[in-house]
């Protein structure tokens, strides 16, 4: 049977209900459903971005490498990071699926333990086989809270803050990046895995969220609607959802292949660059912590600046304007060789363009029905992280085939075209059904 009608008994649409205007007439089960999704957020990007800060150093010692310009070190670096991207997908649909049957609270609860506990066990890793065991499971956290999360906000405030409510919301996962900068930086001169530690924090705000977060009243509406007749995971392919699901999950996967590109092979190629290659492990830390607060605090900026331009211009339109930024920003950056101190002078503007990603975060969610809404919005968005996964690792061994080792300024380079064809395919993206 497949999905028609929005608002057919199968889909579960709940009726919208009046819109507060104002933040006083935020209700307190609005504010702590708000409260959860943040945190969950910022605590998603404090264990996202651990492994990227110490991947070169840490993955070095689990192989016996005495450098990290090792072509090994890339190699092995490269395919725990794919394994992490891979779970990350993997994650978004498995939990997305436990959002739309069990609940979005419950699910936000069990997406962050299973972070927080796998990133934790990464201090115990003695072979890079180890890692990626653990990468691999802690993904599945991470990407199920994304939708999750998303789907929580889009169902208790308001329709019309969706834009602000975004760049809100992933202002939380940038300052989850910062804790994570701030962390290695103060723990510079320690051992690598003893920043993984730092990751077990989230599991303290799970006791909190199954206490005051209530279940959302559209989400209960709909599961009683529906009773025996929910939908599962290929209705996404049937209907109308279809052409949604094809289209989001196509720029997805290619503007997150280029998004991660940077995100993991950024950092190696800092630490690796001609005058930096004689610093301490210490110093290339410090620098690589340095390098990631210019990207991250420039895309809080970003957040706000996508949601300003989505509300003048629309969703599709801003993510396809920006996606032309990024790739700007990327060739500017990479086009020729520079010095550590010529480069990070482009990271802030590479961190700005990556505030497009907030607008996916209430862009994708009502583009589903009530009950595929965090199995849509999951499986869409973190199936970009497979063809990243495989993107991540192709662009390591052109780093090998290209460039001498440590040297990945031609795998960044090529890597930024990929953010064309995604602002070609956002113009085809659809409109949310409920969209005011």
């Amino acid at each position: 049977m497949g999905i028609s009608k929005p608002n057919t008994p199968l889909t579960g649409q709940a009726p919208p209900a009046p819109e507060a205007t104002h933040l006083r007439q935020i209700s307190r089960s609005q504010w702590r459903s708000g409260i959860a999704a943040w945190l969950g957020w910022a605590f998603d990007g404090l264990d996202m971005h651990l492994y990227t800060l110490v991947a070169a150093p840490f993955v070095a010692e689990l192989i016996g490498a005495t450098r990290t310009t090792d072509p090994a070190v890339g190699r092995y670096g490269s395919l725990i990071q794919g394994a992490f991207l891979l779970g990350w997908a993997l994650g978004g649909g498995f939990f997305g699926r436990i959002g739309d049957r069990l609940g979005r609270a419950r699910a936000l609860s069990f997406s962050i333990l299973t972070y927080a506990a796998f990133t934790g066990l990464s201090f115990f890793a003695q072979a890079w086989w180890h890692l990626l065991i653990f990468r691999f499971l802690a993904a599945l956290g991470i990407g199920g809270e994304w939708a999750v999360g998303a789907s929580l906000l889009s169902e208790t405030w308001p329709r019309r803050w969706r834009p602000w409510i975004a760049a809100v919301l992933q202002t939380g996962g940038n300052i989850g990046i910062l804790a994570a900068c701030l962390a290695n930086f103060i723990l510079a001169a320690a051992p690598p895995r003893y920043l993984f530690l730092i990751g077990v924090l989230p599991a303290l705000v799970v006791f909190w969220i199954r206490r005051s977060v209530p279940e959302t009243e559209e989400w209960r509406s709909a599961k009683a609607q529906a009773r025996l007749h929910e939908p599962g995971v290929r209705d996404l392919f049937r209907g109308q959802v279809r052409s949604v699901t094809l289209w989001v999950v196509l720029v997805c996967g290619v503007s997150l292949t280029a998004h991660w590109a940077f995100l993991f092979w950024s950092q190696q190629h800092l630490r690796n660059l001609p005058d930096v290659l004689s610093w301490s492990a210490e110093q290339k830390n410090k620098l690589a912590s340095a390098g990631m607060y210019l990207v991250i605090g420039s895309s809080i900026l970003g957040n706000f600046f996508a949601g300003w331009l989505s509300r003048r211009i629309g969703y599709r339109a801003a993510i396809g304007a920006i996606f032309l930024m990024y790739f700007l920003a990327l060739f500017g950056a990479y086009c020729i060789p520079r010095q550590h101190t010529a480069l990070l002078c482009w990271f802030p503007l590479i961190g700005f363009c990556q505030g497009v990603f907030a607008l996916f975060t209430m862009y994708l969610p009502p583009l589903f029905p009530t009950l595929l809404r965090t199995t849509g919005a999951g499986f869409c968005y973190n199936i970009g992280r497979i063809t990243a996964a495989f993107g991540t690792v192709f662009f390591g061994l052109c780093s090998n085939l290209f460039s001498k080792a440590g040297d990945h300024r031609t795998a960044l380079f090529l890597a930024g075209f990929l953010f064309l064809p995604a602002a070609a395919i956002s113009l085809f993206l659809p409109r949310p059904r409920d969209d005011a």
